[in-house]
């Protein structure tokens, strides 16, 4: 009887609500992401690579790439050959991922910053379009998405991903169509910040 007493005893209100904030920042400002082929993600089983930039094994972006017909949520078809000569940011996620419902509200407060410099911001969901059109718009509304929103094709996905199918992943993509900076995962703490410098660099180079 006194072991149970004790118990209640050390969990009062306030070390409750100590331990929720406690595990609240913990989450925040850690690493996450989701694997795109798993929309039944499980935050517990996650993996959680570095949100530090990344080389994608690719230098440039390929033709296919490139030339590729995405699905856009409106208008005509996303190509993203038809951007050469921009900076250009490239995302892949999904309505599902947690990380990636993180992410949004930065990426869309760093297309108002840099849209007017000339960079193109575009999100392409790595979900079915006929299956997710629905979620895609709903989405789009609750987090105000003002940038290109369409779905990857599986060419363009796995093109970009070259095996790491973690999502969100973002593209840093020069003038030239170099990729300058590749990033996997989210950080709160970190990825909007790195984002916005390699954007800066992209800026500042010549094409």
């Amino acid at each position: 009887m006194k072991t149970e007493v004790n118990k209640v005893k050390f969990w009062t209100p306030l070390r409750l609500a100590c331990t929720v904030i406690a595990f609240g920042l913990l989450a925040a400002f850690g690493v996450s992401s989701c694997n795109s082929n798993d929309p039944s993600y499980n935050p517990a089983s996650a993996n959680r690579p570095s949100a530090t930039p990344n080389r994608t094994g690719m230098t440039t972006l390929s033709q296919p790439i490139l030339q590729a017909e995405n699905r856009a949520a409106s208008g005509a078809p996303i190509k993203l050959g038809d951007y050469s000569g921009k900076v250009l940011l490239v995302n892949l996620w999904a309505t599902w991922c947690g990380p990636c419902r993180m992410e949004t509200p930065e990426l869309v407060k760093l297309n108002k910053e840099f849209r007017d410099r000339g960079v193109e911001m575009i999100g392409l969901s790595t979900e079915d379009p006929d299956a997710s059109a629905e979620s895609v718009s709903d989405f789009m509304r609750e987090y105000n998405v003002d940038y290109q929103i369409g779905w990857a094709t599986r060419e363009v996905a796995l093109g970009l991903m070259q095996g790491r199918t973690n999502i969100p992943q973002s593209f840093i993509i020069a003038r030239d169509g170099r990729i300058i900076k590749r990033f996997i995962g989210f950080s709160p703490a970190s990825t909007p910040v790195q984002l916005r410098q390699a954007l800066e660099q992209a800026l500042v180079e010549k094409s």
